[in-house]
């Protein structure tokens, strides 16, 4: 299953990785997953090599282990997958319509502060 783009391991890899401040090893984020799920090292490892090699996590030797941080924030994340599915849905129009609908009244008040904030205050 994926989970937010990825699969469902690289999900649970990338939020460990969001929730941390700076660079983390493998042996780091193993350890706190290893905390809630039976897991092998070499399989965090793995994933995290792969989730480097999509470009997703950065990456840097230090002695003989990596150090990695994420490319992107789980904001900028989010705002991608929010762009693809706005691409790949039919009249985008009628999507942000619907999607509007379904916004509670504080989400749309951010939304049109955001919009302001975009426009510097100069109207459409």
């Amino acid at each position: 299953m994926r989970v937010n783009g990825f699969g469902e391991l690289e999900a649970v890899v990338m939020d460990r990785l969001w929730n941390r401040t700076g660079e983390s090893t493998v042996r780091e984020v193993f350890d706190e997953i290893a905390d809630d799920r039976e897991i092998a090292y070499t399989t965090v490892m793995s994933t995290m090599d792969n989730l480097h090699r999509k470009g997703w996590l950065a990456r840097v030797r230090k002695g003989k282990a990596f150090s990695y941080w994420t490319t992107l924030t789980r904001e900028e994340h989010s705002a991608r997958l929010m762009r693809e599915a706005f691409d790949a849905a039919g009249q985008s129009d009628l999507v942000l319509t619907h999607f509007v609908e379904q916004m509670s009244a504080e989400e749309s008040a951010r939304v049109r502060a955001a919009l302001h904030r975009l426009t510097d205050g100069k109207a459409p």
